[in-house]
């Protein structure tokens, strides 16, 4: 049990640390030839492991059961692959990297991992048939005050299209609902399915949608110019085999083998360590104290809606 724990704050500290890396990597490359930077990397780390393990499978001349799935994927599941690499994976990260190049990378680390929770639970109503205790209604009504607070800092004009930094907010304010899309979406996908295959799976298509995004902005030319800068390869590696691979990795294996709650209870330090680094490597942000009590409310409206 210790080590799941010890895996979840390793996972913690991977995710919390990529928003400041991602706030870094944005001033030499945009946000979407860094998003398939990422996904191009990861995407290869699973053709090499898949073609090790195609070698090891021919010289044995027999299939290896550990990466066997038990049934091929349905027609429906393929479905749902598509719609989780696109909300999870290529508009996910194209929208939260221009987010944290607009606005910093706290306020949209609060974003997602306070406001998504809310959001997941909300569709799990509608697709899974979930009951709306009274004590989930009291939750919601806490998480619209806290939101309110968190996403305008107590100051509606945040959200008029003549502020400076209007379009960081939309941008950080979609996310979470892609998430909430992303989860729901890879819950529909039967659990006799490999975690690490689907992840494969969403990593692959997520990278061909993220080189048409590429394609589309014109941005190809320096998408190849900037493979060689080490910092863009460096914070690459980091986000698609740490944050994307190592972290997806825990997080599926928390959930397998801790109550979802417990999992997701490591998610809510995230965005507040992600301050911690902002601060600590002097990154420029435009949070405020508001958000970061909007945050907290958000944070027990989540406790509460989840509580049994």
């Amino acid at each position: 049990m210790l080590f799941i724990y010890g895996l979840l704050v390793l996972m913690v500290f991977l995710w919390s640390f990529s928003f400041v890396l991602v706030d870094i990597a944005v001033g030499f490359i945009p946000p979407t030839s860094l998003a398939l930077t990422r996904f191009l990397l990861a995407s290869l780390a699973f053709l090499i492991v898949d073609l090790y393990l195609f070698i090891r499978r021919k010289q044995k001349n027999k299939e290896t059961s550990n990466t066997a799935e038990k049934s091929p994927y349905t027609k429906l599941e393929w479905i749902y692959l598509i719609i989780a690499s696109f909300s999870g994976t290529s508009f996910f990260f194209v929208i939260q990297y221009a987010a944290i190049e607009l606005i910093g990378p706290s306020l949209p680390a609060l974003f997602v991992c306070l406001l998504a929770p809310v959001l997941i639970t909300l569709l799990a109503l509608v697709f899974f048939n979930e009951r709306l205790t009274k004590l989930k209604i009291v939750g919601y009504l806490i998480a619209t005050i806290g939101g309110f607070l968190l996403v305008t800092g107590g100051d509606l004009r945040t959200l008029t299209p003549e502020t400076p930094n209007f379009l960081g907010y939309l941008f950080a304010l979609i996310t979470p609902l892609l998430w909430a899309i992303y989860t729901i979406s890879t819950k529909k996908i039967s659990k006799e399915k490999s975690n690490l295959t689907t992840l494969k799976y969403i990593a692959y298509f997520g990278t061909v949608e993220l080189f048409f995004f590429v394609l589309l902005n014109n941005e190809l030319l320096i998408f190849t110019q900037n493979l060689a800068n080490i910092v863009v390869l460096m914070s690459g590696i980091y986000l698609g085999i740490g944050c994307y691979i190592i972290g997806y990795f825990i997080w599926q294996k928390s959930q397998n083998e801790l109550k979802s709650s417990k999992g997701a209870s490591f998610l809510y330090i995230e965005p507040f360590l992600t301050l911690i680094f902002a601060f600590i490597l002097n990154r420029s942000e435009t949070i405020l104290i508001w958000n970061i009590v909007g945050g907290i409310i958000v944070l027990i409206a989540v406790l509460v809606i989840n509580y049994k």
